[in-house]
């Protein structure tokens, strides 16, 4: 299927005698912030924006989340680009990888343009040592950085100069400081990438499997870039804040990329600034009157729980007017309750975008206001994401034998359109499986998302993921169902994490098991965690008419998750099969019945 009749008209691309003047010229042409880029690559894009707006502030970093830090201008970040091409392309072939490793701040910024720059594909990844997940788990961010330094066969690590003191490489690997390289690039080569030129491989959360790398075209880029900047109803007055891992497709394609197209400043924070104080991330916005911020539902939920009083009543969200919710499926209680909680901060409900996006399909598929007042009756406590638009198409299929399903009805759901990457890096049948499916009736091709939802009255809403769904005498049930029910039951004395899994297989279908974590302090009383495990056990039968045959008590941090904080629900059955998973008390039933 071709792209080229889906795009909107000026977002074709141009025929261009000069490439090298094609950035002035547009920014001549076009003006600067708030109007839509036209152009072929982000190459063009950042040069178009350090010939239109060279002395604008572009990024700020909030040290601590509070204070102001470092900041880059269009056209020193261009510049920095150019410096750090021009040292590659002396020492790697064009079409190489490079992994990005990068503690928070701007530096990554500077390293992920300098790869476009010099046409060599970069690899963020996370660098080893601090973050939540290492409190988790020491091994987890070394063993995914090995999977994806072994999968993408990098010929370069770009890095800080005082990280390259801190880590062992493999031979032969080129290892460069980035923020050594003056900004002096003379030899620079503009390498001209296109649309179908691979920007970045990245690499999928692993919520239900290995990471996998997706190759992200800047066409992909542009169009899903330009899809998010109309759907937000971008202008003038647009102010990005965001505290989201730059390495993860949320916060590298909402909170670096999507600013420089808009041409509108961006403010950002490190992750475990927001997760050490939830009031950072408000406190920006309110500050800097942010117009547009988004972050996975759980992040939402946690400023509900940790934000004081004393800190809403400083704050002032009423320029807030995209606040985008997705990762994970968006739950109504949760807008509800945010809505509720912060509207004395002059934030309104409408403002909340629902979303649904993944890595495959480059961050965004659907995305629309919140009407608290639409419900859908098939499911009342869903959420709408919005009806497809910008040339993006949905279908949902029986995913057991790719029958269309009808309107209302739950399947998985498939996308096509201009922002499906290529696919999978060095992944030829799965590449076939997933990117290339075909309905019965011959529709497609479709990406296979590998997630459930339904469609009425066109609008999408999301209810799970396909392999975390547990069926249990013929009748599907929903993990985040289950999950809901037990942090419910045990709020307030514990954080809400709660994960909810198959550890097994009975006559009956699928063995269900609980992991939740609690304070460690309320086991210290007689009898409670086993208070606790009962409480669960009812709470579940009561409200969903099922057997738990394992409930785990777990310390709080220490349920795996994704970097964007969706649960990984197989590893966590994995861990509490293997004895790895660090369980405070627990409870499991030996002898298995149909009951």
């Amino acid at each position: 299927m071709s792209n080229q009749h889906a795009f909107p008209n000026y977002l074709r691309p141009r025929r261009q005698a000069d490439a090298s003047n094609a950035p002035v010229a547009a920014a001549l042409r076009d003006g600067a912030r708030g109007k839509a880029f036209v152009g072929a690559s982000l190459v063009e894009l950042l040069r178009f924006r350090a010939a239109a707006q060279p002395e604008s502030c572009a990024y700020t970093f909030l040290e601590d989340g509070e204070r102001q830090g470092t900041s880059v201008t269009y056209a020193e970040l261009e510049r920095r680009a150019r410096a750090i091409a021009a040292f590659l392309q002396l020492r790697i072939r064009p079409g190489s990888r490079a992994l990005l490793l990068y503690p928070p701040g701007l530096d990554f910024i500077s390293a992920f343009f300098g790869c476009l720059f010099a046409n060599v594909i970069a690899v963020p990844a996370f660098p080893p040592g601090g973050g939540r997940s290492v409190s988790r788990s020491g091994s987890q961010r070394l063993e995914r950085l090995a999977a994806i330094s072994r999968d993408s066969d990098p010929s370069a690590v770009l890095t800080m100069g005082e990280t390259i003191g801190r880590l062992s490489f493999s031979p032969g690997l080129e290892v460069i400081a980035s923020d050594e390289i003056t900004d002096s690039a003379p030899d620079w080569r503009d390498p001209a990438p296109d649309r179908s030129t691979i920007a970045f491989l990245q690499y999928t959360s692993g919520s239900t499997a290995s990471p996998k790398g997706v190759m992200v075209t800047h066409g992909n880029l542009l169009h899903n870039l330009a899809y998010a900047f109309h759907l937000a109803e971008t202008d003038e007055s647009t102010v990005s804040v965001s505290w989201l891992p730059v390495v993860h497709d949320m916060g590298l394609i909402e909170g670096v990329l999507q600013p420089l197209y808009s041409g509108c400043p961006a403010y950002l924070m490190s992750p475990a600034a927001f997760l050490q104080r939830p009031a950072r991330w408000l406190r920006a916005i309110s500050q800097y009157r942010a117009t547009r911020s988004g972050a996975p539902n759980f992040a939402y939920d946690l400023c509900v729980r940790k934000i004081a009083k004393a800190d809403r009543d400083t704050l002032d969200l009423s320029a807030w007017r995209a606040a985008y919710n997705g990762a994970e499926p968006v739950r109504r209680e949760t807008l509800d309750a945010f809505a509720r909680t912060f509207a004395g901060c002059g934030f309104q409900p409408s403002s909340f975008r629902p979303s649904f996006g993944l890595a495959e399909s480059t961050l965004l598929v659907t995305s629309d206001r919140w009407h608290p007042s639409e419900a859908s009756p098939e499911k009342p406590d869903a959420v709408s994401c919005g009806r497809p638009s910008f040339g993006t198409r949905l279908l949902i299929v029986d995913p057991a034998n790719a029958h269309p399903c009808r309107a209302g009805d739950t399947g998985e759901i498939w996308v096509a359109g201009p922002s499906v990457a290529r696919g999978y890096w060095n992944q030829a049948a799965q590449n076939t499986r997933t990117f290339n499916a075909y309905s019965v009736d011959g529709q497609g091709p479709f990406l296979r998302t590998g997630d459930l939802g339904f469609i009425r009255h066109g609008e999408l809403y999301v209810t799970g993921r396909l392999k975390d769904v547990l069926i249990v005498r013929g009748v599907k049930h929903y993990p985040q169902d289950l999950e809901r029910t037990v942090a419910d039951r045990l709020d307030p004395l514990t954080g809400g994490v709660v994960a909810a899994f198959a550890i097994g297989r009975g006559t009956s279908g699928d063995l269900i098991g609980i992991a939740a974590e609690i304070d460690r302090r309320e086991l210290d009383l007689d009898g409670a965690s086993s208070a606790r495990i009962a409480d669960i056990r009812a709470a579940v039968a009561e409200a969903h008419g099922v057997q738990i045959h394992a409930v785990f008590l777990v310390e709080c941090g220490w349920i795996p998750r994704t970097t964007s904080g969706k649960l990984q629900r197989s590893t966590c059955a994995a861990q509490a099969e293997d004895g790895t998973l660090p369980i405070l008390a627990g409870w499991q039933e030996t002898h298995v019945s149909d009951r």
